[in-house]
This record gives structure tokens, C-alpha cells and sequence, in this order.
């Protein structure tokens, strides 16, 4: 988790920003360590709404992303920890898991989770890292449940153009020291990240940054001569290259994928609360770890378990999660039950699988069965013991 606390430092904001957030290229920037209402949301107002209504609602509400690509992967993701979302109307933006008794889903745009969240409108949310980061500000009202869904890769990255003055360019550090960019003539950044950008340019050092607000198709900006540089969520990097932009060595903000995130307040006031995230994060964690493991069952013959437990220990593939099963089978010979084969378990990665069921028949296997892992249960999760630690439990 140190790279998440890393990413939630004290507020950096500009000052003169506008209240749409935006900042006029025309205009020098001026990085201070102070919020600014204009684009924070203040703690008093998330305060008084976390004592109003949302204490008393009985049911849990969680919120996910209603439209695109994290919103068809979030579902798949809970499906497949038989936590199906149950929509009765497509329209609607409010649905139920049957499996979590009083538990609602409301479907909503991804920075209006985390706004909901801090306002205690929402229990629990499901976005991306880098939704959090931005609209949260580092609030100590969320906190993250968990930080790795593995699904919504992608990372908050600076880019410049290929050619002219950006040619040699290529680190953070040689564009803090072009001396194009003055108070008067400050480098231009288009980007929808108006809280995250400013705070990483006051780390890298640039001093003379004008940033405008802007959503989608951010690449065209240098090439229209509206912006220097880009600022914007980055997966495979194509989308850039075709429009004859780099990324910068040192120029990434952070790394994103979906997380789990809770409103802080409301897992430590509400039992229910509490009750319904662990069980959300014991499946969840259940099925990651399961993602890509194989059970591999199959008979041996042996004088004892433990011989049988030693042929397969000398194998390096076939260990195991904590080592193997070894069970006796037993069958009927003239009138006496006798045995002569041991029934063998493992679990093993799908990269090994081959490998273990070569292994498994080079030591006496037969009758190899393979079949995919659905959970993989903890005694208890580890990130659930972190998280009360978190809390401070």
C-alpha cells in the first residue's frame, strides 16, 4: 500500500483557478500548498452530509461505473465471484446481488462515486485508482479496501509532440529546464486532471505551467497549437503514437487500474457496513488468487503416503499452495480391503501445467485429471487485516 500512500500527500491546488476548475493559458500559474474551493470538495460539507441521511439508511449502498469498458469488466468481475448484479430495467440505475442481503448497486459516472462517497451517499465504489486520486484529494474520509482488481490498466502519463522544439526531449527533467517557459509564456498542458497535474508539476519542479481543461481527444491539442503538452490516462500508448506524441522517462503520475474503495466513516459507524465489505473482499480475493491456478488430481502407487509424498515433493512443479494432498485409495482384493494407490491433489499455474503433469506422470502418475480453480480461501484474507489496521482496529 505504499505506493497508494504515496499517491494521497496534503492538498496542492492552484490559486486564481476559476470555479469551472479550468485556468486560462494566457495566464502564469502559481502552485500553493492550500486548498482551494474552487476546485476541492470542502471537508465541512462532506461532514455535515455524512451526519445527515446517510447514517441512518438501513441498506449498503455500492457504486459502479454505468457506462464503457470498466463497467462491462466490474460486472464480469463480480459475476464471476457469484456476486451477479441484478438490473431489472437496463434504464434504471439502481439494481440488487441477490447474494448480499440489503446490499443496492447504483450505477453512476466514475468521479460521482467518489464524490457520493465522500458525501456518504455511497457506501462502497468500484473505479479506477486514478478516478480516486483526482476527485478524492487524498480525503481521509475513503479508503481503499482494495488496490489491485487487476482489470482497467492504465497510467496518468505527460506527453509532447515528436518534433520541433520537443525533438531532444525526452525526460521530465530535460523539460524543466527549456528555458522557453517563462511567467509570460508558460508551458501549456491540456488535461482533465486539474488536481493531480498541477501537484505533479510542483514536484517535478515546473514553475511556469498554465494547464486548460479538457475531455477526450486530448492528442489533437498540440498538433491545433491549442496546448504544449498533454496530460491523460494512457493504456497501450498507439493512440499517441499515431498522432506523433512521446511519453516522457519520469513523466508518469501514477499507475491506475480498478480498486475497491469504501467511505471511511461509514464501515467504522455502520456493523453493516463493515459485514458487507468484508464479505465482498473475501470473494474478491478468493477468486483473483484463484485466476489462473489449475487442481490436478491423479492416482500413484506406492508403499506408504509418505513415499508417495516424497517422489512428488522431488518434482520442482508439483508442490503445491502449502504442498500436496496424498489420500489413500482403497479397493477390495480377495475379501480384504488393501491399499495400493494414493490419490494425489496439487494446485498449479496454468504457465506450469504441462510441465506438473509431465513431472506427475515421469514419478508414476496415471489417470492425471486437470479442471480449473473457481476460489482460493484464506483462513483469513491478509488485505482484511491490513484494512482494520487501516481503521485502526
Amino acid at each position: 500500500m505504499a505506493a497508494l500512500q504515496a499517491i494521497f500527500p496534503n492538498y496542492f491546488t492552484l490559486a486564481n483557478v476559476s470555479s469551472s476548475s479550468s485556468i486560462s493559458a494566457k495566464r502564469p500559474v502559481t502552485i500553493t500548498c492550500c486548498a482551494s474551493p474552487a476546485t476541492s470538495f470542502p471537508a465541512s460539507a462532506a461532514a455535515e452530509a455524512l451526519n445527515g441521511s446517510a447514517v441512518e439508511r438501513s441498506e449498503v449502498r455500492i457504486g459502479l461505473p454505468s457506462k464503457g469498458r470498466m463497467a462491462s469488466e466490474t460486472l464480469d468481475l463480480l459475476k464471476d465471484c457469484q456476486l451477479s448484479v441484478r438490473q431489472v430495467n437496463p434504464r434504471q440505475y439502481v439494481a440488487l446481488i441477490p447474494q448480499i442481503s440489503n446490499l443496492e448497486v447504483w450505477f453512476q459516472r466514475p468521479k460521482d462515486i467518489v464524490r457520493k462517497l465522500l458525501t456518504g451517499d455511497l457506501d462502497l465504489g468500484i473505479v479506477g485508482l486514478d478516478t480516486v486520486s483526482e476527485y478524492g484529494q487524498g480525503s481521509p474520509e475513503l479508503i481503499i479496501v482494495h488496490d489491485t482488481l487487476e482489470y482497467g490498466d492504465c497510467r496518468l502519463s505527460l506527453a509532447i509532440p515528436k518534433y520541433g522544439i520537443f525533438e531532444n526531449v525526452n525526460s521530465i527533467s530535460q523539460l524543466v529546464q527549456m528555458p522557453q517557459w517563462t511567467s509570460e509564456k508558460p508551458l501549456r498542458v491540456a488535461t482533465g486532471f486539474t488536481y493531480l497535474g498541477p501537484k505533479f508539476m510542483k514536484e517535478k519542479g515546473l514553475e511556469h505551467v498554465a494547464f486548460s481543461t479538457a475531455d477526450g481527444a486530448l492528442e489533437a491539442a498540440p498538433a491545433m497549437g491549442t496546448a504544449d503538452a498533454i496530460l491523460d490516462l494512457v493504456s497501450s500508448g498507439t493512440t499517441l503514437r499515431e498522432n506523433n506524441l512521446k511519453e516522457l522517462e519520469g513523466g508518469v503520475v501514477l499507475q491506475s487500474q480498478a480498486v475497491l474503495v469504501a467511505s471511511k466513516r461509514a464501515v467504522i459507524e455502520r456493523s453493516a457496513v463493515l459485514t458487507t465489505t468484508h464479505e465482498i473482499l473475501e470473494r474478491l480475493e478468493a477468486h483473483l488468487r484463484a485466476v489462473g491456478q489449475f487442481t490436478v488430481t491423479a492416482n500413484m502407487k506406492g508403499r506408504s503416503a509418505e513415499e508417495v509424498a516424497e517422489r512428488i515433493l522431488s518434482q520442482p512443479s508439483l508442490s503445491g499452495l502449502q504442498g500436496p494432498t496424498v489420500s489413500p485409495v482403497f479397493c477390495k482384493r480377495d475379501g480384504n480391503v488393501i491399499v495400493d494407490y494414493y490419490a494425489i491433489v496439487i494446485c498449479v499455474p496454468k504457465k506450469d501445467l504441462y510441465t506438473s503433469v509431465q513431472q506427475l506422470r515421469g514419478i508414476g502418475g496415471s489417470g492425471v485429471l486437470v479442471s480449473p480453480l473457481t476460489y482460493i480461501f484464506d483462513a483469513e484474507p491478509p488485505r482484511w487485516a491490513d484494512f482494520l489496521t487501516r481503521l485502526g482496529r
